[in-house]
């Protein structure tokens, strides 16, 4: 959800009051009232309440909440005219109904239209507030508790779903108990979901057939199995095609068709516990089950038994997949074809225009290569039905009397408008099943809002999801190029690190010609598939789900290359956020959105978070470059030099490659000293990047000096060399064999002569500043660790100032979340301040004695201490302040204070660098001469 204000939503409740000023009659206007009053919110119109939720009253009498958000609010809608005062009698009885303390609302809302009544039922005042609907804006403040996070992410967090899984998880460890497993058991338990949702939503006909086809089996089990295959067989077959003396129960089963019961399954034995489990799901009520989260749940049960499961080796964590939130698939969907297909029917006021796009709906065709259990499908399916109805609402139903003879005539977006593909055979089922259990919600969305809708069985139209390997299919095989409009999923992320040996050969296949590409993650095959796809139809729009490693270091360059070879460009964007997802044991990741296309859209959106779990800003922008950055598309390769010749020098520190024999503790360094006290002179501080955040001890054996007598004096040193030779010798590196030849000196010898700053090269993303330190040439830097040698108070304030910083998130890669910093990637390639005046050097030297000044207050805090978000001190704090202020004002930056306004700024003043130079230009060094110190054995 947007960050939304109160004066925003009075605006959007003005607007709401004029639209829906002549809607009186409940069954016609009462769903689409709400979703409009709680967009006014900032709620999605897909997500915001749940609609006609089943309720089982005092005295087993059946109701229906007209609208629902568990937990939250229960809406009582009324035509125009009648007690409301009675409607609040009826929905305390509803609330008094629901069973799970979690759903009680707080709040119940009663309304004609035109009179709202909310009441607070935490208040001790029982009166309700009241106004009219022409008031209502000034009244926004009442209903602001609609602007809470819990509201958000209720659907995803809905009791019925977690039951459900819960019960169907027992089922399924229950079976595969009793050794029923594989394919069989996939497809009985995908079959059960469907007549357990069918059961409960009237797709079988009268409400409970199935709960009773349980019930009246015998306790022990015995014949369950046998009636579940005779009721499959039915459902598989025509009424007019059944045996005319088939049992009256089973008789009244509705043919279902499609292929969801056609195949030959054997069907478990059940006892005594396995039915017990089952009558238990069958009490339940399975009318509110979410198809898009409960999908990939049910999923997650299954994973459970994988290893049971012959044709899946993998489970899905290992494929790469990340379940993915009906909040989350509103981010790729909504920037990619929903907010303008909404758009195009706010200004469809013309018969004309509400016909075209009427037309239009239909033939969208819509296309997820990476779909798992089908969720971005549903979800897109769901609302371009929920559009549908609008269309059809205004272009052709005239309210009771003079509405629709055959609604279903008018529903014309089907599901057949969806394709994918999906590799586990087991998901494949589920999203099928998702689709249908979708469309039938969809239906029954439809009969309420005009009276009658298109009846869900027998299914005749079918989703196109194809089981198989996304990466080596022709995707025009599922659906052809030309007559596809868009493609969106969230496809398998798997860094190269942890790819598996089939993983990399599929990069291959779709990298293999690209030089670096073995730097890529998973994730970027689908990129590189999908620019290659729509070649054929260049008005293809596509956006993908990715971790934000594909934004970052040396990924960018490697694919968009490839991807700017078919004109590729970036349409919209999220930018960093945390990914949180509904599969069992599946950690948050760190993700963005991108939307791209072969031709550029005339308004470019960009979504940014301050805080990566946070609210979207949302951003027009001119352009949107491969590391998600207003700016043009410039890629950052690895560069030996500086961008810039003021800059100073930076390299890693030195490599011992010794097996950790040259290296001692506190207590391996002072029994040393003990047995050997000539050997203290050659033992030196000795720091990686955790030992220089964290102030470890740690030393080493600095052997560049030592004389022969003096190593001939030293038998325990003597005995770590013969430790480090035969660890060389051993490597199947030529390269490290050949250091065995010096045993005493560091494999890479790279240490400053004179005072340096140390950057470590993993730092923690949670610091808003990579920790920074000058160190003594004594103190020896390890290759954890990056080296600035004679580095100036000024360099000082460049590179700890928020200018750099940016810079380093925007482009730097990841050790998982944390900051891997690059001196070819981040250092080398960001723009220094041009020449300064001396009031601006004399400035920022200032500022960084004040932050070395801050730090030295406490003499005693390591940098993690100092640089920790909750501990950092006051002082400190405002020292970088005033660097970052003087540090801007150096480069004349007078933007926002935010990392993609400074990103962008800097990728500006790159550009125009690059460009006066040479492509083939020698860097100079610093311009004033330094001696880096450096000695490369």
């Amino acid at each position: 959800m947007a960050d939304i204000t109160i004066n925003e939503v009075r605006r959007r409740l003005q607007l709401f009051a004029k639209e829906h000023e002549n809607d009186r009659e409940e069954k016609q206007y009462a769903q689409q009232f709400m979703r409009d009053f709680y967009a006014c919110f900032g709620l999605s119109k897909s997500s915001a309440s749940m609609f006609e939720k089943k309720v089982i009253k005092f005295g087993n009498a059946r109701g229906y909440i007209d609208s629902f958000i568990p937990g939250v609010l229960l809406v009582e809608q009324k035509t125009t005219g009648e007690d409301l005062y009675k409607a609040y009698e009826q929905a305390t009885d509803y609330a008094m109904a629901i069973t799970n303390e979690f759903e009680k609302p707080q709040y119940i809302l009663i309304s004609d239209f035109q009179t709202f009544h909310l009441y607070n039922l935490h208040s001790l005042d029982k009166e309700p507030l009241i106004c009219s609907l022409s008031e209502i804006s000034k009244r926004a403040d009442w209903f602001m508790f609609l602007v809470d996070k819990r509201v958000i992410a209720y659907s995803e967090e809905l009791p019925i779903n977690r039951k459900a899984v819960e019960q169907i998880a027992k089922l399924h460890d229950a079976l595969l108990r009793a050794n029923y497993t594989g394919r069989d058991l996939e497809s009985f338990l995908t079959r059960l979901l469907f007549c357990l949702f069918a059961d409960d939503t009237g797709i079988f006909g009268e409400d409970g057939q199935f709960k009773k086809l349980v019930a009246k089996t015998k306790e022990d089990g015995s014949d369950l199995g046998m009636a579940i295959a005779m009721l499959f067989q039915v459902l598989n077959t025509a009424h007019d095609k059944r045996q005319t003396n088939l049992d009256e129960a089973l008789k009244a089963f509705e043919y279902v068709n499609g292929g969801l019961f056609a195949e030959q399954i054997s069907i478990p034995s059940f006892d005594f516990d396995l039915r017990t489990i089952l009558v238990k799901c069958s009490e339940l009520d399975w009318s509110g089950i979410s198809p898009a989260i409960f999908g990939a749940m049910f999923q997650s049960v299954l994973e459970a038994g994988a290893t049971d499961t012959a044709h899946r080796k993998e489970s899905r964590r290992e494929l790469g997949a990340h379940y993915t939130s009906e909040r989350n698939i509103l981010k790729v969907i909504q920037p990619l074809f929903l907010d303008e297909l909404h758009k195009e029917f706010e200004q469809a006021i013309t018969k004309p225009k509400l016909q075209a796009l009427y037309d239009k709906l239909n033939t969208l065709k819509f296309f997820d290569p990476a779909c798992g259990c089908g969720n971005f499908l549903v979800i897109a399916y769901r609302e371009l039905r929920r559009i549908e109805n609008d269309v059809i609402a205004k272009l052709y139903f005239k309210g009771e009397q003079g509405g629709l003879l055959d609604v279903k005539e008018y529903c014309k977006v089907s599901i057949e408008q969806f394709y994918g593909i999906e590799i586990d055979e087991a998901a494949v089922h589920i999203a099928r099943v998702a689709m249908y259990i979708t469309d039938h919600q969809l239906n029954l969305e439809s009969g309420n809002r005009f009276g009658e809708t298109r009846a869900t069985v027998p299914l005749v139209a079918t989703p196109h999801i194809h089981c198989g390997n996304a990466l080596r299919m022709d995707w025009n095989g599922v659906v052809k190029a030309e007559d596809c409009n868009y493609v969106f999923g969230n496809p398998p992320f798997i860094g190269y690190s942890v790819q598996s040996k089939e993983q990399k050969e599929d990069l291959d296949l779709i990298f293999g010609h690209i030089q670096g590409s073995g730097v890529l993650d998973y994730v970027c095959a689908w990129y590189a598939k999908a620019a290659n796809y729509i070649d054929a139809n260049d008005k293809i729009e596509c956006a993908f789900v990715s971790t934000n490693s594909i934004t970052q270091g040396e990924q960018p360059a490697v694919l968009w290359k490839e991807l700017l070879r078919h004109n590729i460009v970036i349409n919209f964007a999220h930018r960093t956020f945390k990914w949180n997802n509904e599969g069992r044991g599946v950690a948050a990741v760190h993700c963005v959105i991108i939307g791209f296309a072969k031709f550029n859209r005339s308004v470019k959106e960009l979504f940014t978070y301050e805080e990566i779990s946070g609210i979207a800003k949302h951003n027009i922008v001119n352009q949107i470059n491969a590391y998600l950055v207003d700016a043009n598309n410039i890629l950052l390769d690895k560069s030996k030099s500086h961008i810039s010749q003021s800059a100073p020098l930076m390299f890693r520190g030195s490599q011992p490659t010794d097996g950790g024999h040259l290296l001692l503790d506190d207590y391996e360094k002072e029994n040393l000293i003990k047995i050997e006290p000539i050997a203290e002179k050659f033992i030196n501080k000795f720091l990686m990047g955790e030992e220089f955040i964290n102030g470890i001890s740690r030393w080493c054996l600095w052997l560049t000096d030592v004389t022969p007598e003096a190593l001939r004096s030293m038998p325990e040193v003597r005995k770590r060399l013969e430790l480090v030779k035969a660890m060389r010798l051993a490597s199947t590196k030529e390269a490290t064999q050949k250091l065995a030849i010096t045993p005493y000196l560091f494999g890479e010898i790279k240490q400053p002569k004179s005072r340096y700053l140390a950057l470590p090269i993993v730092s923690s993303e949670r610091r808003e500043y990579i920790p920074i330190a000058y160190l003594e040439p004594n103190v020896i830097s390890g290759n954890k660790l990056f080296c600035v040698p004679n580095a100036l108070l000024s360099d000082f304030a460049i590179m700890t100032s928020s200018m750099h910083m940016a810079w380093m998130r925007a482009v730097c890669g990841r050790m998982k979340s944390d900051y891997s910093y690059s001196n070819s990637i981040v250092y080398n390639n960001f723009v220094w301040t041009g020449e300064l005046t001396e009031i601006q050097i004399n400035k920022i030297t200032e500022t960084a004695q004040a932050i070395l000044d801050a730090r030295n207050i406490y003499p005693n805090a390591t940098l993690a201490d100092l640089y920790d978000p909750l501990t950092m001190p006051v002082e400190l704090v405002k020292a970088h302040q005033a660097n970052n202020k003087a540090v801007d004002e150096a480069y004349g930056y007078k933007g926002g204070d935010d990392d993609a306004s400074r990103v962008a700024f800097l990728f500006k003043r790159y550009e125009e660098l690059t460009s006066l130079l040479p492509a083939t230009v020698v860097k100079k060094k610093r311009a004033k001469k330094q001696d880096d110190g450096g000695l490369l054995i």
